[in-house]
C-alpha cells in the first residue's frame, strides 16, 4: 500500500501547515491543466487523496494506527458516521467552506480586490512639526507588472479555465450521512476560488501580476502637526488585483524632543534664571522661541515661580496656521550664596531703610537670606 506521507514528501510528525504548503505544491505541479505529462493526473489524484486522510486529525490518527484499513476503506468516501468528510478537509485547508460565506470569498477572490493600505513612520524635528515643511520618502509597494499589465501570464498568453471547478472557483462534494445527504462547498484548491490558472506565468512577476518597488513620495507635513497625528496619501498603497483601487498610505508622525522648549498642545514652556535684582528691578533679556531669539521684558517685582506670556509664539493650530498658541516663560530668581563687603553695606542700607518703613521681621528675613546673624 502506498505511504501517504511519502507521497506528499512530509515527516510522519509534520504538522497542519507543512502538510498544506506541501500539498499546494505538489497540485499545482501536477494538476492537468499544467502538466502534460503521462501519468501526471493520477499522480495529481494520488496527491489528494493523502492529503485529505492526513488533513483530518481523526481519519489521520486512525491512519497511523491501521493504515488504510482504518480509513473505512478507499480515502474520501467517508464512513457513514463521518459528518465531516471532505468538507471538513476544506475547512481545514481553507479557513471556512459552504453557504454563504464560500460565495462571498469566492466572489471577492475573482472579482477585483482593494489594495491594502500601508504604513509609515516619520520621525522630524521639532520646528519642522511647528512651520510644516515637505518631506521626500522612500516606501516598498505593490504596483501593476509593467510586463503582463497585471495579468499574471506571459506575454503572447493569457489565464485558461480550471478544469477543477471549471472556473467557477468552488469545489462541491456530496456526503451521505445517518441524518441525510449533505453538499458542501469549498474554495477550489486548485485555482484557490479564482477559477482560472496561469500555465505560462509571467517571468517578471511570477505570475502574481504585481510587483515591489520602492517608490520615491513627496510628503506635504502641515504646520502643527504633533506625536501621533496620520496623515493619508491616498492611492499611494499597495495596487489593487483585478483593476481594483489601490489602497492608501498612511504616515504616523513622531516629533522629537527639543532641549529647551517644551511642547503642550498649541502652547509652547520654557525656563528663564534671572538675578534677584533683575526681578526686583526689572529688565529685558534675549530668549529662544520657535521663531527665534525675541526680547522679553521682565518686570520689576517679578516673584519668583511667576510666569510670563508671549503670545502668538507658540504652535500654528493644525489645520488653521493663522491662530497660534502662546509661548509660556517660567521666571526662576537666582539667590546669591556670596556678597562681597559692598554688596553687603549696600544692602544693610536698604534693608534699614525698608525696615524703618515696615515691620523688623521683614529685616530678619533679610539677615536670614544673606548670612548675617540677628
Amino acid at each position: 500500500m502506498a505511504d501517504f506521507y511519502q507521497i506528499l514528501g512530509v515527516s510522519r510528525d509534520a504538522d497542519a501547515n507543512t502538510l498544506k504548503s506541501a500539498y499546494r505544491k505538489l497540485a499545482r505541479q501536477y494538476h492537468p491543466d499544467v502538466n502534460k505529462d503521462p501519468g501526471a493526473e493520477d499522480k495529481f489524484k494520488e496527491i489528494g487523496k493523502a492529503y485529505e486522510v492526513l488533513a483530518d486529525p481523526e481519519t489521520r490518527a486512525r491512519y497511523d494506527q491501521f493504515g488504510e484499513a482504518g480509513i473505512g476503506g478507499a480515502a474520501g468516501m467517508p464512513d457513514m458516521g463521518d459528518m465531516g468528510g471532505f468538507g471538513d478537509l476544506f475547512e481545514t485547508f481553507f479557513n471556512g467552506f459552504g453557504g454563504q460565506s464560500s460565495q462571498g470569498s469566492r466572489s471577492q477572490r475573482r472579482g477585483p480586490q482593494q489594495g491594502d493600505d500601508l504604513r509609515y513612520d516619520l520621525n522630524i524635528d521639532f520646528k519642522d512639526a511647528i512651520f510644516g515643511q515637505q518631506r521626500e520618502i522612500k516606501i516598498p509597494h505593490l504596483e501593476t507588472c509593467e510586463v503582463c499589465r497585471g495579468t499574471g501570464a506571459k506575454k503572447g498568453t493569457g489565464p485558461t479555465t480550471c478544469t477543477t471547478c471549471g472556473g467557477n472557483g468552488q469545489v462541491r462534494r456530496a456526503t451521505r450521512t445517518p441524518f441525510g445527504n449533505f453538499t458542501q462547498v469549498a474554495e477550489c484548491p486548485t485555482c484557490n476560488g479564482v477559477g482560472q490558472i496561469i500555465s505560462d506565468p509571467c517571468a517578471s512577476c511570477g505570475g502574481n501580476g504585481v510587483k515591489q518597488v520602492r517608490k520615491k513620495l513627496r510628503i506635504n507635513i502641515p504646520a502643527g502637526v504633533d506625536t501621533g497625528t496620520k496623515l493619508r496619501v491616498a492611492g499611494e498603497g499597495n495596487v489593487g488585483l483585478k483593476g481594483g483601487p489601490a489602497g492608501d498610505l498612511y504616515v504616523f508622525i513622531k516629533v522629537k524632543n527639543d532641549s529647551i522648549l517644551k511642547r503642550d498642545g498649541i502652547n509652547i514652556f520654557s525656563e528663564i534664571s534671572v538675578s534677584y535684582l533683575q526681578a526686583i528691578l526689572g529688565d529685558t533679556v534675549n530668549i529662544i522661541t520657535v521663531d527665534g531669539k525675541v526680547n522679553l521684558k521682565i518686570p520689576s517685582g517679578t516673584q519668583p515661580n511667576s510666569t510670563l506670556s508671549l503670545e502668538n509664539k507658540g504652535v500654528p493650530r493644525l489645520g488653521n496656521p493663522v491662530a497660534r498658541g502662546n509661548h509660556q516663560v517660567l521666571v526662576k530668581v537666582k539667590l546669591p550664596t556670596r556678597i562681597t563687603d559692598d554688596e553687603r553695606n549696600l544692602l544693610e542700607d536698604l534693608a534699614s531703610k525698608y525696615s524703618e518703613q515696615n515691620s523688623s521681621s521683614n529685616s530678619g528675613l533679610f539677615n536670614k537670606l544673606f548670612g548675617k546673624e540677628s
